[in-house]
């Protein structure tokens, strides 16, 4: 099978396996596993924070962000076609009482200022109104195909927050995809943002968990708050050394999946019945439409999967397919003629 439905499907490199089975081993709870440790000092530095905690995964690291920043009753400026929004299971409003306030997302995964200045209550002494406590963003924004935003947005984003007293956390699941696509670090990204999450699981092939990090007390809040949520761990240093592996040895192999997404949305545009922008293709997710007359989604999807290729619907009558360590160039040929072949039999 070639799996395109996400860059979660990776698995561990040889390195991470070797490095998973003979880690240092403490009880995390305690604050004494080593490994978990080494990899928190050094998530914190690749993203430029003073501290951060290892998750078990990306929706309990924003979830637990989101608790911390947001008191009960006050609610999160968010984007409608954010993942914190739409697939983390309405955490903030079950767990931690906050409510969501969604702005409507451009095509490039911005939210305009004057569209979050419209969800400020006009009046913050009203008793009436809740209030607003955190904005989130997403960077690179999945539902938009894997943009990832400009540094001068964020500049300008940060500039509009502390204007109005508001921190902003960053849902960086594949930030070092932007930061590798972008040509900045990390680090530099981070920095407009109070808090940041980014995943160890996606693209940067470790088997599990996340990060969180921002200031020291805030990730010491935080921990609190992910053993309230049951994600308290013990010898967790087995999988840490797969994300220590990940952070110092898949980040700029990230390069490799780029190319291969442009690659696949460069054959998919020269197939009539397949509607793409190659342009808007920056990282590893591709995003188009099946036009061919007769060939709905479903049809399209089962027509593949039977042929050898996965992909997912994703909304608004898009597919996605996501390019990752599991793939070559001959893989994204072969997928490219997969779509081919089922367009044309379906003429």
């Amino acid at each position: 099978m070639i799996e395109m439905r996400s860059d979660t499907f990776t698995l561990p490199t040889e390195q991470m396996m070797s490095a998973m089975s003979r880690a240092a081993l403490g009880d995390d709870v305690y604050g004494e596993d080593p490994t978990v440790n080494g990899l928190e000092e050094l998530a914190a530095k690749s993203v430029g924070k003073p501290a951060a905690c290892l998750m078990p995964s990306g929706t309990m690291a924003n979830l637990a962000a989101l608790m911390v920043h947001v008191p009960r009753g006050g609610k999160v400026l968010v984007g409608n076609e954010s993942d914190i929004y739409l697939y983390e299971a309405g955490g903030a409003s079950v767990c931690g009482g906050i409510m969501y306030e969604p702005i409507r997302t451009r095509p490039d995964g911005t939210l305009a200022l004057d569209d979050l200045a419209a969800a400020l209550p006009p009046d913050p002494e009203d008793s009436q109104f809740a209030l607003p406590g955190l904005i989130c963003v997403e960077n690179t924004h999945n539902r938009m195909g894997g943009r990832p935003l400009s540094q001068e947005y964020l500049a300008e984003l940060r500039r509009f927050a502390t204007r109005h007293g508001l921190p902003v956390h960053m849902d960086g699941a594949r930030v070092f995809n932007a930061a590798v696509a972008t040509g900045v670090p990390a680090a530099e990204i981070a920095a407009h943002a109070d808090s940041l999450q980014f995943c160890l699981s996606k693209g940067l092939s470790a088997p599990i968990g996340s990060i969180l990090a921002g200031e020291a007390d805030f990730i010491e809040k935080a921990r609190r708050v992910r053993k309230m949520l049951g994600g308290g761990m013990r010898q967790a240093g087995v999988f840490a050394a797969a994300g220590t592996v990940a952070l110092t040895s898949t980040v700029d192999r990230l390069a490799d999946d780029h190319r291969l997404a442009a690659r696949f949305a460069a054959g998919l545009a020269e197939i009539d019945g397949i509607d793409v922008d190659p342009g808007a293709v920056t990282t590893n997710i591709i995003l188009f439409r099946v036009t061919a007359p007769g060939l709905d989604d479903d049809r399209f999807l089962r027509a593949v999967q039977e042929r050898g290729l996965a992909m997912g619907e994703f909304g608004h009558g898009r597919i996605r397919a996501v390019t990752h360590r599991g793939l070559d160039a001959e893989d994204v040929s072969a997928a490219v003629a997969i779509v081919a072949d089922v367009v044309r039999e379906a003429r």
